[in-house]
Order: structure tokens, then sequence, then C-alpha cells
């Protein structure tokens, strides 16, 4: 019975998420409390109305809502490629693009380092996040060694001509 292949993955940044929407439930929270207590005449200078208090509640619904997007990267992979979405944008890639999956003690997020010398950030996978970012970068490096067991060798490359 053949093998069914490594297992997909599917990682985001856990503690990053949390920290976002932690800010933003304290964003929203102390704006809204703001909002409400502002005073219709708070100063003999300047005059709050009632438009004034929706105004700062919704501003801290769209910064909270921002706080939150800040959370949205993810990254998918399976036997056929790998779907990465960060912060500004989602991208697909085959496996035959990728050339490496770098995770080290430098960078606090994995990269894709692609077949031509690009590098593309993995923002859903991250060093706080611990043990379950090595096994998202582990699972990921056995999906892209699968892919590559199932390609054809290249071919072999000419000889030189001359040696200098």
């Amino acid at each position: 019975m053949p093998s069914a292949g490594p297992p997909a993955v599917s990682a985001v940044p856990r503690r990053w998420r949390l920290l976002c929407a932690a800010a933003a439930v304290v964003v929203v929270a102390v704006l809204t409390y703001v909002g409400v207590t502002l005073q219709e005449n708070a100063t003999g200078v300047a005059r709050f109305t009632t438009a004034d208090q929706v105004a700062v509640v919704g501003l801290g619904l769209v910064l909270g809502a921002g706080l939150l997007a800040l959370g949205r990267p993810r990254v998918d992979a399976d036997a056929r490629g790998i779907r990465v979405r960060n912060l500004a944008g989602e991208r697909e890639l085959p496996w035959t693009a990728v050339q490496a999956i770098r995770f080290d003690r430098r960078f606090r997020w994995a990269t894709l380092l692609l077949t031509n010398d690009d590098e593309f950030a993995v923002l859903a996978i991250q060093g706080a996040d611990g043990d379950s970012a090595v096994e998202a970068v582990e699972g990921l490096r056995a999906l892209l060694a699968a892919d590559r067991a199932q390609q054809p060798p290249p071919p072999p490359s000419p000889p030189l001509l001359y040696d200098d």
C-alpha cells in the first residue's frame, strides 16, 4: 500500500493574534469609555456634542478592526503547493518554485527561498510560537522533500569546455 505522503500543514501566529486581539479590545474599550463619558460641555472652550461622542466610539471600532487585521497571516500547504497570506496580500506557489524553507534564530519568522533567488516572508510562522512553529516548518520541509522526490532528476550539465 503506497504511503499518502506528508500531511497538509496549516499555521497561524497564535501569540501575535492574541496580542492583536487584546490590543483591539483595550483600544475599543478605552475609546468607548471616553466617548460615552465625554461631557456635552466639558470645558468652556470646546463644546462636545452627541456626534462627537459617536465619532470617538466609531474611531475606537475602526482602530480595533485595524489591530485585528494585523493578525491575519496564515499559511496552508499540501502536496499541490503552498498558500501564504501575509498582512498585505496572498500568494500561492507550487513546490517547484520553492528552493528551501528557512527558519533560524536570526529571523523572527520563516522565509521561503524561491528558485529565482527571491525570499518571501511567511509571517504566519513566528519564532515566538515555539514548538508549534517548529512543527509547521518541519511539515513544510517534509512536503517540499516529498515533492522533490516525485520530480524527475535534472538533466546533467554539459562539461566545461574551457578551464580558466
